[in-house]
């Protein structure tokens, strides 16, 4: 499996929002930060080798700003966006991957199973792990028969199966015989807080499968290397939904109270209006 983070953009529009948000924006402000961000990040929105000086300075200020408070007031860290390829990565893998499709805003595409075709390739992770039918009945010197009838049906041999003969070309009918190990590839766009939930739930601690364990870590190491400060310990931190001064620990107060409250004032409006009604009521009996 192969790993490759493509680009982080979008750091000088966040760190330009934050300035927004706290009301210290001026149109001077926002292109002295592009500029600077222009000139320590290559293209690619990497940190350049050879950054130095004023502009590093004030650039690593911002930032480290910017993941202060964009953990508490997340739109901020929104505006960030991580492109990655994954090559290799097993067909299931990729099911766990699709999980979190609303955290990329549905902006992931993988191989195709009805438009590509899949032979007995498997996945590296497992390799030597399992040995597929076709390859198995190799091994012991049986030779399938190239066709069989079933049910006054004629069937012909495939890749792991057979397959009904005049269906033998339909993409829909072929790829039921695939299995979850085969080795696809993948394209995901996903934004600095999204990604923090995805880290937390597929890290190397958690309970995923190993292959997706060992891509999440790999996506992670290679953000660092983009962007050090983009590390694990940034993206364990708790993550608030809403803009509240008092942190995480205030905005879990105020649902919390919130889901007391609300439901015992809607049941106290609804006792005072059955008692309106009964008293209207009693009025014309």
């Amino acid at each position: 499996m192969n790993i490759y983070v493509n680009e982080i953009t979008g750091i000088g529009d966040a760190i330009v929002s934050m300035f927004m948000s706290r009301r210290s924006w001026t149109r001077e402000k926002e292109l002295e930060i592009r500029g600077v961000c222009g000139r320590v990040l290559t293209r690619q929105g990497k940190l350049r080798e050879d950054a130095s000086g004023e502009d590093l300075e004030k650039y690593n200020d911002w930032l480290e700003r910017l993941l202060k408070w964009g953990w508490h007031h997340i739109t901020m860290l929104r505006f960030i966006d991580i492109s990655v390829t994954v090559e290799g990565l097993h067909r299931a893998g990729q099911d766990d991957w699709d999980s979190h499709a609303a955290r990329f805003n549905n902006r992931i595409i993988r191989n195709s199973t009805r438009l590509a075709n899949f032979g007995q390739e498997m996945s590296d992770w497992y390799e030597g792990k399992i040995v597929p039918t076709d390859i198995a009945l190799e091994y012991l010197g049986i030779s399938a028969p190239e066709v069989i009838e079933k049910d006054g049906e004629r069937f012909v041999k495939t890749v792991n199966g057979y397959i009904k003969e005049e269906l033998k070309d339909n993409p829909d009918v072929k790829r039921g015989l695939y299995m979850l190990s085969i080795p696809s590839n993948f394209i995901f766009k996903i934004n600095l807080t999204e990604w923090g939930h995805v880290f937390k739930e597929r890290n190397s601690q958690g309970t995923a499968n190993p292959e997706v364990k060992q891509c999440c870590e790999g996506i992670a190491d290679q953000i660092m290397e983009f962007q050090p400060k983009f590390d694990r310990e940034l993206f364990f931190h708790d993550i608030n939904y809403v803009y509240l001064a008092g942190g995480t620990e205030a905005s879990k107060w105020i649902y919390l109270l919130a889901g007391i409250a609300v439901p015992l004032l809607i049941t106290e409006r609804l006792r005072k209006i059955k008692a309106f009604m009964r008293k209207i009521t009693g009025k014309f009996i």
